[in-house]
């Protein structure tokens, strides 16, 4: 398995985790960390930078310097968050992170670039994004 995960590390990191306290680790880590970006959030809209299937920010094509600075800084936060829970719910930082990146692919917006499983680019479109068969379901929108 990719990052040595599997369904039993994934149903100890859920069940630390569950669904509403997931969401709420979004906004307050990985998404926090990007929030109020106008670069990153154009260098998105554009395609220079997508969300990758290992909880990071990645390239689907050369981006500037300031783009590649903008995502890193992102990335630096997002480590730091993932170890931190990781250590909070006894899991490791690559489970936290892969499962982080699934609701991360979820939440992309039309238009803008996710990896797919296969590690491949994808533009998101209305469908649903390709995710990892190991990710939980989405919840629905109330």
């Amino acid at each position: 398995m990719k990052n040595g995960f599997n369904s039993a590390s994934f149903r100890r990191l859920s069940l630390g985790l569950g669904g509403g306290v997931l969401a709420v680790l979004l906004a307050s880590g990985p998404l926090a960390a990007q929030s109020a970006n106008p670069a990153l959030e154009a260098a998105r809209s554009s395609g220079q930078v997508g969300e990758q299937t290992d909880g990071y920010l990645g390239f689907p094509a050369t981006p500037s310097d300031e783009v590649r600075r903008t995502a890193d800084t992102v990335n630096i936060k997002r480590r730091k968050i993932y170890v931190e829970r990781a250590q909070a719910n006894g899991s490791t930082v690559e489970d936290y992170a892969f499962t982080t990146s699934c609701q991360l692919i979820a939440r992309t917006k039309v238009g803008e670039k996710y990896q797919a499983p296969d590690g491949s680019w994808r533009t998101r479109t209305a469908e649903p994004p390709l995710r990892d068969n190991r990710c939980p379901p989405v919840a629905a929108a109330n």
